[in-house]
């Protein structure tokens, strides 16, 4: 297979190790049985597999809520709740972590990072030796240690508590922008992490490093853009190590503890949609990795995408399973995609469990973009997104909404699966920018081998074009740094990517600049930015002549307006996006025929779909007799021996359902507090087996958003 290698030189090294120092999954306390949920996806695996069945098919019916816990504050939370013992620890939105109660929902204690601003963080890290136990958190560009039974912060770790993520990435490290969204992977006495980095230029290299638990201290590193002499390193242009960015692991990881491999997914390089910059197939980008977990050596990797300019990473932990081949038990590994496929890999070689062929895609005809001839897709299983789109699969919502979709179709490039994006004209990408599946993964049943996958199915715009020169230095930077999503005309995609047009009436100039140095829900913090480079980006946001007399100052902004312009204003590219969005009709719905979410459940073992069923809906549809539409999600599910698959992540309806694991027959949905745009986690304490959600909406802006975690059990 192109682009697949086995490093056997390497594999003899495995670790073949027992499991990592995890709390174990079941403990005895005063003979109560309690299983836990101690990592993020449920166990290293991730899996979202929990062999509870006391709630089952037979009682479902009957859930309830048993204790809410309500933050206290507004903002967008999608963690993954851990449980150890009787103790559940998660994040708040603004942020925070926190130590409930598992029984009642009680606060135990609370750590609020010494950094302010809201942090997108989908959950913690959980490490014990028995006798220390500490709970690992990302905030920003900082990694936290806190003490699990206090909450406090362990000032032996890294400096004074905490690593600063930026350093040992590249220099000036206080320029570099990056945070970790999705918590470390644990194994044995070490912490692994990716990061979040700007999806354009300058952005830093995505490293996967690994840090002592006890001291912080960094143990290795994995270089995902090559240095010389590394694998790899011919697929870049020769300086691409000191001037590249991304190809970072912002999704998550699993770990086969008993082999001592980690795997590793990782997304695109910047510039997401034109890589004249990065000829050639840019490896480690848009590839799973296995590396051995004890010193970041390269096993066998796969890249998805050769030369992305798609923005498709690989945006979920890639779950561990066992599936027959022959009738033999072979450990596999399967990584979903925003493409709408999954692959299947031999968790030890590499090996495609199905087949993997290399079709050809045309060549794009932007001046200095080479793409790759080829890409790589599986044959088995068949996709669980539509792959284009054409006249006859636009939407019939209504009559007046198909004939617009129809019209605005004419004037795009239609498109599907790896059509490149073009200057001056838009393309239709399909399954769009947001997947195919998302960052909440899959679940795994590892007693079947059924891989259960939630989906989003609608289309997305792209287009390049050489920008206008900038008649300012804020103007410069905002085209460098923001118009990838806000686009050149500061349109936004509403309600995902807002509109800016008009911000000067709603945020002060202060609250403007914040949220560009600290970010807020999807959008990531600019620490690349220099003071002078905020201001310049503030002023050029809120340039309106009526507002010019009554200008409010930045507060406690020191050097505001003073200092040398940084890679920030002059690394500029050739071309910049004119759309990022989705394809959406005049009233705000997808501009394509339904379903436009939906779940599947396949045989890993065959390839083959048990069911796929239309997931999420519209409310306001529904009441027009339009059910079943399918909706956007975000967050995945979770299946347990009982039979079920929870699942909220529907962003428009605010339920959290119950189906049958086996026919994807609903069994129970409730209503919550706002959508539940997380993974569930589901444990036991005292002998009653408990599902929990966190609950906060976002992803659009129809409805207020909140701060909510909420638990079920049975009466």
């Amino acid at each position: 297979m192109k682009k697949m290698q086995l490093c056997a030189a390497l594999a003899s090294g495995f670790a073949l190790c027992a499991v990592g120092l995890y709390a174990a999954a079941q403990h005895q306390t005063s003979g109560n049985t309690i299983e836990d949920w101690p990592a993020y996806g449920g166990q290293p695996a991730a899996d979202h597999y929990s062999s509870l069945s006391q709630i089952n098919r037979s009682n479902v019916d009957k859930l309830a809520v048993v204790w809410k816990y309500d933050t206290g504050e507004r903002g967008e939370i999608e963690a993954n709740p851990l449980v150890i013992g009787r103790v559940l620890y998660t994040l708040t939105p603004n942020p925070g972590v926190i130590a409930l109660d598992a029984a009642t929902g009680k606060l135990l204690w609370k750590f609020t990072p010494d950094i302010g601003g809201r942090a997108r963080a989908r959950g913690v890290s959980y490490w014990t030796d028995g006798h220390d136990s500490r709970i690992f958190a990302g905030f920003r560009y900082y990694l936290y240690a806190i003490d699990a039974k206090t909450g406090k912060s362990i000032p032996g770790f890294g400096e004074d508590g905490k690593i600063d993520l930026r350093k040992g990435l590249r220099e000036p490290y206080e320029l570099q922008s990056t945070s970790l969204t999705s918590p470390g992977a644990i194994y044995k006495d070490l912490i692994i992490i990716g990061g979040e980095d700007p999806e354009t230029h300058p952005a830093p290299p995505g490293d996967i490093r690994a840090y002592d638990v006890r001291t912080g201290a960094l143990r290795w590193t994995f270089h995902t853009i090559p240095r010389p002499g590394e694998p790899g390193y011919n697929t870049w242009p020769k300086r691409a190590w000191k001037d590249a960015g991304a190809a970072n692991n912002w999704a998550g990881m699993s770990v086969d503890t008993k082999r001592g491999i980690v795997y590793v997914p990782t997304g695109s390089a910047v510039f997401d949609f034109y890589g004249g910059d990065r000829v050639g197939n840019d490896l480690f980008a848009d590839t799973l990795l296995a590396l051995n977990a004890e010193t970041g050596k390269l096993i066998w990797y796969f890249q998805g995408v050769h030369h992305d300019v798609w923005d498709r990473d690989f945006p979920a932990q890639p779950p561990l399973l066992t599936v027959m081949r022959d009738g033999k038990k072979i450990d596999a590994v399967a990584q979903t995609t925003k493409s709408g496929y999954v692959y299947l890999f031999d968790r030890v070689t590499g090996k495609p469990l199905f087949p993997i062929r290399e079709s050809p895609y045309p060549a794009s005809t932007v001046p200095g973009e080479i793409t790759s001839p080829t890409q790589p897709l599986p044959t088995l299983p068949a996709p669980y997104t539509h792959q284009s789109v054409t006249l006859d699969s636009l939407t019939n919502r209504t009559p007046e909404a198909h004939a617009w979709a129809e019209k605005q179709f004419k004037t795009f490039i239609g498109g599907g699966q790896f059509v490149p994006p073009s200057v001056d004209k838009l393309t239709v990408d399909m399954p769009g920018f947001a997947g195919g599946s998302e960052w909440g993964g899959p679940a795994v049943d590892p007693n079947t081998g059924v891989l259960y996958v939630n989906a989003n199915d609608t289309a997305w715009l792209v287009g390049l074009t050489k920008p206008p020169p900038p008649g300012s230095l804020g103007e410069r930077v905002y085209q460098n740094q923001c118009s990838m999503c806000h686009g050149l005309t500061r349109g936004g995609s509403p309600p995902s990517i807002p509109s800016l047009r008009g911000i000067e009436g709603i945020l002060t100039d202060s609250e403007i600049a914040a949220i560009i140095r600290q970010g807020r829900g999807r959008m990531p913090p600019f620490n690349n930015l220099r003071d002078n480079e905020v201001q310049s980006v503030v002023d050029y946001l809120t340039r309106i002549p009526q507002q010019q007399q009554f200008r409010r100052p930045l507060s406690g902004v020191a050097g505001a307006g003073v200092g040398a312009e940084t890679s920030a204003a002059v690394n500029d590219m050739p071309y910049k996006t004119i759309a990022f969005r989705r394809f959406l009709d005049p009233e705000g719905y997808p501009a394509t025929a339904p379903p436009w979410g939906t779940l599947s459940a396949i045989d890993m073992n065959t390839g083959k779909y048990l069911w796929k069923i239309p997931f999420g809906e519209y409310p306001e549809l529904v009441a027009k007799g339009m059910a079943n539409t399918g909706s956007d999600n975000y967050g995945g599910p979770v299946v347990t021996a009982g039979g079920l698959l929870f699942i909220g992540a529907s962003v428009f309806d605010d339920e959290f359902h119950a189906y049958d694991s086996s026919t994807g027959k609903l069994v129970w949905e409730t209503k919550l507090p706002y959508a539940g745009l997380a993974t569930p986690s589901t444990y036991m304490v005292d002998g009653k087996q408990y599902v929990v959600i966190a609950a906060s909406g976002g992803q659009t802006s129809r409805e207020p958003q909140g701060g909510m975690y909420v638990a079920f059990a049975l009466p």
